[in-house]
């Protein structure tokens, strides 16, 4: 199907956009259709267009309806992401345990299904008491995850089977996922403030209704008359080979500088969400303002995705996180100089200068998460691919969820409310001087570039030492 409408495209002399339908036709014949067009939903309309949809509108939700403080609702975000903490156990569970013969397509049906049940909730129920929201919010979380491990897993099998297309496949993700994002940020404050947060929320159904649509077309060959008996057995076996393949320097080094560098970038954007809308003497910025910002930051999002594919992907992983670490510190500074109000003294106004910092710390970051994606499907060992591609997107996102609660006490410290903003320019201080900080574990990264194979050259047999690690399992776990 999605070949057909190629073809046709190229048929018609689409010449701006022929080297990008050239690009789609290859990936599509070496890697599937199905599997392109899987990405494009999941990342581009179910993580992209939905997640900045869902953004904004949970934003405003949790101050509007919930009335909950900005360091409330740094630790409740917190929360709501915990489902990508426990990525590896979908990880596992697509890896081990096929469901009538399939190992991927039932999953997403399920994923599209929980999140479909949990926005149709939020959106319906009238006066819904904030515990009851938060678990909701964390359902649905739980639905987009697992359809992001499921797609994360057949992407790095792709990369595994076509190494030279590992990069290109990380690009298409990021390219669908900005672009998604892009579109998503440009309708919200429209949209919020047309049918508010709640009627976003039902919109947000139909993503969710494609991530089911991903799993009816799906290419995946069938497993009949699996031996669910074995199941025990290849759970020990998988968790065997995790723990072997992580235990290599190789391994284990990357991981504690890709969680330091999330963790240490400690997360206030609800203290600067409710400085831009409700703050005195700040910009209170509009509903249809705050999308049109976020928007334009999807946009130097998308950038950060096209620099990455087309000029630095071949770079070595440990050049490019210092330079992007670097100027990611230096971007947060921006916000300092907004808060305190400089850029009036300059003659430049709230909203240009609030674009130009959105666009840069959007393009920046993704310039800083792209080589870690990469790196990180080059570490995920054969035959467990799914389960340990989430193991290591896990570790980032227990970074991630260190970074929102910390962020969430910075703010309760330093006493940053619904109204009281005096110290905002003290905990932006304090995060931009953490954010440069992880560039002293940067030896840790290795000097390889996209290209380059890291596992083999540890130099060890990975069958031979799972089988002693199982043995040793048994020795103490007798099945």
């Amino acid at each position: 199907m999605m070949m057909m409408m190629m073809e046709r495209m190229e048929r018609r002399g689409c010449s701006n956009g022929g080297p990008v339908v050239h690009w789609l036709k290859k990936l599509a014949s070496e890697m599937h259709w199905s599997l392109v067009l899987g990405v494009i939903l999941i990342y581009g309309i179910s993580q992209g267009l939905s997640g900045a949809l869902g953004r904004v509108g949970t934003k405003y939700y949790m101050k509007d309806i919930q009335k909950v403080q900005p360091s409330q609702a740094q630790i409740y975000g917190g929360i709501t992401s915990i489902p990508w903490i426990v990525k590896p156990l979908w990880g596992l569970l697509t890896d081990v345990i096929p469901i009538f013969g399939y190992r991927r397509r039932p999953y997403f049906i399920i994923a599209g299904s929980i999140g479909v049940i949990s926005l149709l909730v939020l959106s319906l129920h009238e006066n819904l008491h904030l515990v009851l929201a938060i678990l909701l919010l964390t359902s649905g979380s739980a639905g987009v995850a697992i359809s992001d491990v499921t797609i994360d897993a057949c992407v790095a099998q792709s990369s595994i089977s076509h190494p030279l297309l590992a990069a290109d496949m990380q690009s298409l993700c990021a390219l669908s996922s900005s672009i998604g994002a892009l579109v998503g940020y440009s309708i919200s404050g429209f949209l919020l403030h047309l049918i508010g947060p709640k009627g976003v929320y039902g919109l947000l159904t139909i993503p969710s209704a494609l991530v089911i649509f991903v799993g009816i077309v799906l290419k995946e060959p069938h497993m009949p008359n699996f031996q669910y008996r074995q199941v025990k057995q290849k759970f020990l076996n998988a968790g065997i080979a995790m723990w072997t393949t992580l235990k290599s320097p190789s391994v284990w080094r990357p991981c504690l500088y890709m969680y330091s560098s999330f963790a240490l970038s400690l997360n206030i954007l609800d203290g600067m969400f409710y400085w831009y809308t409700d703050a005195k003497d700040g910009p209170r910025f509009s509903q249809e303002n705050v999308g049109f910002i976020f928007s334009i930051g999807s946009i130097g999002s998308l950038v950060g995705a096209v620099l990455y594919q087309n000029v630095l992907k071949d770079y070595p992983f440990r050049d490019l996180l210092f330079w992007t670490q670097l100027l990611y510190g230096f971007s947060g500074m921006l916000d300092l100089v907004l808060v305190s109000r400089l850029n009036l003294k300059f003659g430049i106004p709230d909203y240009f200068f609030v674009v130009i910092d959105e666009s840069l710390s959007q393009m920046i970051g993704r310039l800083k998460w792209m080589p870690l994606l990469v790196l990180s499907t080059k570490l995920c060992p054969s035959g467990i691919e799914g389960t340990f591609f989430a193991l290591l997107m896990s570790i980032d996102n227990i970074g991630l969820l260190s970074s929102s609660w910390g962020g969430g006490v910075l703010l309760h410290v330093l006493k940053i409310t619904r109204t009281q903003f005096d110290k905002l320019w003290l905990a932006i201080l304090i995060r931009n001087i953490l954010r440069v900080s992880p560039l002293m574990l940067l030896f840790l990264v290795p000097k390889n570039d996209s290209k380059s194979c890291i596992l083999p050259m540890e130099n060890f047999d990975i069958e031979e030492e799972t089988e002693i690690e199982e043995q040793r399992m048994l020795n103490w776990f007798p099945l």
